[in-house]
């Protein structure tokens, strides 16, 4: 993936954007790392909501949750900027009925550097929370994240 600005908007399904937040920088004058993971989580729940998980899950209580997430940390950021968050699932395309999990990918694209300052990962379980166990990823859902 090449760290162009056109290429990243093109490479992620979905992105938001936002402005880097002052009161985020820590004692070492950049974002601090714990940050970047509320991003993904933005972007996590913005994706969830374009494909109505939120509402699958209030309405069934089947849904997702995160099993492990990891950063890497290429540039840091540091106030001003505006950033672009974007999001893709991994393999989509390989994912199929019955499967209970997948791997989101996250990338924070910075304005002020024009380069990708941080890429991640975060692996969603489907989960049944009435019964307490993962369960297979709904059919709706699945033909959702492959539509958008």
């Amino acid at each position: 993936m090449s760290d162009n600005k056109n290429d990243f908007l093109r490479d992620y399904s979905l992105t938001v954007n936002q402005d880097v937040n002052w009161g985020d920088m820590d004692a070492f004058g950049h974002i601090n790392n714990t940050v970047y993971f509320r991003y993904f989580e933005n972007i996590r729940m913005a994706y969830f909501e374009k494909t109505s998980v939120n509402e699958h899950k209030n309405a069934t209580q089947i849904g997702p949750i995160l099993a492990s997430t990891q950063c890497q940390f290429r540039a840091p950021l540091t106030y001003p900027d505006h950033i672009h968050i974007g999001t893709r699932i991994k393999e989509l395309e390989k994912i199929e009925q019955g499967e209970k999990r997948f791997t989101m990918e996250y990338a924070v694209f910075s304005e002020q550097q024009d380069c990708i300052a941080a890429k991640g990962e975060g692996l969603i379980v489907y989960y049944n929370y009435n019964e307490g166990k993962s369960c297979a990823i709904p059919e709706s859902i699945l033909a959702a994240f492959k539509n958008l």
